[in-house]
């Protein structure tokens, strides 16, 4: 294996959104920094449950919606 072309791996601090914090090792800046952290999963929709809401740009949900709105409606065909 070459000789120094990994990153350092060393001790760092992590803060959560909520103050909390917990030591870990990482990659991330030098040893003994502390990451203070914007989104985490005590915070995050993606883990939380919270509402998703659907961005449409350039009209495409509602292109979507308009050419598969009647695709999984078998029983108005069937009659």
């Amino acid at each position: 294996m070459k000789q120094d072309i990994h990153p350092g791996y060393h001790t760092i601090k992590v803060v959560m959104t909520d103050g909390s914090e917990f030591v870990t090792r990482s990659t991330w800046g030098k040893e003994g920094d502390v990451m203070h952290l914007d989104i985490d999963p005590k915070s995050h929709p993606a883990w939380t449950g919270g509402q998703q809401h659907l961005v449409d740009r350039g009209g495409r949900v509602s292109r979507f919606q308009k050419k598969f709105s009647g695709f999984l409606k078998t029983e108005e065909k069937k009659k």
